[in-house]
């Protein structure tokens, strides 16, 4: 049976995005928008790596968004390219500025997702920090990473198939810290089988900086 509570809509530039909002019953103050893979090759917000990622937040206590980019599910509008998917993200981030505007806001994303939330984070103050998982630096232009002083995780699988190791590692030797480089031995880029190592990863990770 579908799991129907937390489903919402939230307003896009490009109209209604769809969402699903998960909230702890007590006082929330803190917070986490988690974005999706690429939506032209099958991305979701019900992705399992976006899920996993969204539990290791909800289980630290976080209100979670995940929701689809225009285009995608229920999501109004078209793709386009990365550019307008990121203002669906600022859009997302105003969403949840006004049901949490006092707590520490997270961004995270997967794939396609990690680079929309990478490139949205490097232009706002508002998050308290950044997780990308599966990062295809290659294939994306980032501009200048020295002012990005945000706590940043960055995690690969070790035989992810789409993502070097080895790129995204100069990539993140260019920025400056606070930082970590987690490599996932064995994983391919969904990370079969190594989910449960990912949320663990993510987890500790946020725990140092809430």
């Amino acid at each position: 049976m579908t799991d129907l509570t937390g489903n919402t809509f939230f307003d896009g530039p490009a109209g209604r995005l769809e969402a699903i909002l998960k909230s702890p019953d007590t006082r929330v103050d803190k917070a986490a928008i988690v974005c999706h893979p690429h939506p032209l090759f099958g991305g979701t917000m019900h992705n399992k790596v976006v899920y996993r990622i969204a539990r290791a937040f909800q289980d630290r206590g976080f209100a979670v968004l995940r929701f689809n980019f225009r285009g995608t599910g229920k999501s109004e509008g078209e793709h386009d390219q990365g550019r307008g998917e990121q203002d669906d993200l600022r859009a997302a981030i105003e969403f949840m500025n006004g049901r949490y505007a006092e707590g520490q806001l997270w961004l995270a994303g997967f794939s396609f997702g990690a680079v929309v939330t990478l490139r949205v984070a490097l232009g706002e103050n508002r998050s308290r920090g950044v997780v990308a998982v599966g990062t295809p630096v290659a294939r994306y232009d980032f501009g200048n990473l020295d002012s990005f002083t945000k706590p940043k995780l960055f995690v690969q699988g070790g035989h992810d198939e789409l993502a070097s190791v080895a790129e995204l590692e100069q990539f993140v030797n260019q920025a400056p810290e606070p930082k970590q480089f987690r490599v996932i031995d064995g994983a391919d880029h969904f990370f079969d089988g190594h989910l449960a190592e990912l949320a663990s990863v993510v987890s500790d990770f946020v725990a140092r900086y809430e």
